[in-house]
């Protein structure tokens, strides 16, 4: 299902469609709409009841030094590399593997809506601008930030987990900005490469009836009441 974004007021329209389980690619929102299957369901994380346990807040404190910074949707050569690099590592074979320079510009600079290009660098060296070691793509709306695309440096031994902390880098901005909730796209039960969306918890799922809390075995060394810790820097405002 698609409906473009285009008229007098995209970024209204793209916030209603968003939080009825729809995704921005450029100029267009849609939403799977198969017949006789529901499997993909949107997710969003409850960003101010968000506490990390011990393994993320291992990720917290190993990239504490990583200088990020909200840039406007221009794409750059920097960008496409790391891109190329990841999906050739992550996702061979997967829709976007034949993405071009031009491709990943307009899925950059074609947006209609408040959009924004977190960088993720090495700390400066000299002067010099770190070595740029991981990209989203995001959406700011009335109620919180969606994560449309993000990629990283796989090869990174220093810093695993760099997809993880990303998105726990934009939980805690959107809360500290008193944005409700952080859109991770669609989840599907059983499917391993999604499992990570339901690590950030409390998350909802978008049913017939509406958002819910998804129910799910909190990791033991996660107590209810955790005190909050920081994450280096903001998500735009």
């Amino acid at each position: 299902m698609f409906t473009d974004l285009g008229g007098q007021h995209p970024a209204q329209l793209n916030d209603a469609l968003g939080r009825i389980g729809f995704r921005r690619s450029q100029g267009v929102a849609y939403r799977p709409s198969c017949m006789d299957c529901t499997a993909c369901i949107s997710v969003r994380v409850v960003a101010a009841d968000f506490r990390p346990n011990a393994s993320q807040r291992k990720l917290i404190r190993r990239n504490s030094d990583l200088e990020i910074t909200p840039c406007q949707p221009w794409a750059t050569a920097e960008q496409f590399n790391l891109l190329r690099h990841y999906l050739n590592s992550r996702h061979p074979d997967g829709g976007m593997a034949g993405m071009d320079e031009i491709d990943y510009s307009d899925m950059v600079e074609q947006s209609p809506v408040d959009t924004w290009v977190v960088e993720y660098r090495e700390p400066s060296l000299h002067g010099e601008r770190g070595k740029l070691v991981g990209v989203c793509l995001t959406d700011r709306q009335n109620d919180g930030v969606s994560l449309i695309y993000s990629f990283f440096d796989t090869d990174n031994e220093r810093r695993p987990g760099l997809g993880t902390f990303i998105i726990m880098d934009h939980i805690q901005r959107a809360a500290e900005a008193g944005l409700d909730y952080v859109y991770l796209g669609y989840w599907v039960d059983g499917c391993r490469r999604m499992e990570y969306k339901t690590r950030f918890q409390p998350v909802e799922k978008l049913g017939p009836d509406g958002w819910h809390l998804m129910t799910s075995q909190l990791d033991e060394d996660q107590p209810a009441g955790m005190p909050e810790l920081r994450l280096p820097v903001a998500v735009p405002a």
